[in-house]
């Protein structure tokens, strides 16, 4: 599986992750879209708050700690509300449509 973006082939592995970080707008807008997802403001700031801890730490958040922070950046952020944007799991649908690497999930933190 690859995405197509601007005219470029994006290498995925077998669940749709981007083999390398892709920061760019016009990634999520694919990816958001392969997933069907209308994005909103909302889901810009979840995608780049993801952005911006694979940055610093080299991976995404569990989501206990994505929740935590979430709550902090928008006001009365819970669980339901990021299953709402992203219904098949916030850390991991988050990350692939933030257009990162797979999340090392469970344990692996």
């Amino acid at each position: 599986m690859a995405y197509t973006v601007n005219g470029a082939e994006l290498e995925t592995d077998e669940e749709g992750y981007l083999l390398a970080p892709d920061y760019g707008e016009d990634v999520v807008k694919v990816i958001a879209q392969a997933e069907g997802i209308e994005l909103s403001d909302d889901h810009w700031k979840v995608v780049q708050y993801l952005r911006d801890q694979y940055r610093e730490n080299g991976h995404t958040p569990n989501f206990r700690v994505m929740l935590k922070d979430m709550g902090e950046i928008i006001p009365g952020c819970e669980s339901k509300t990021l299953y709402d944007l992203f219904p098949a799991g916030p850390a991991k649908q988050g990350a692939r449509v933030a257009g990162l690497p797979k999340p090392y999930g469970k344990g692996g933190y």
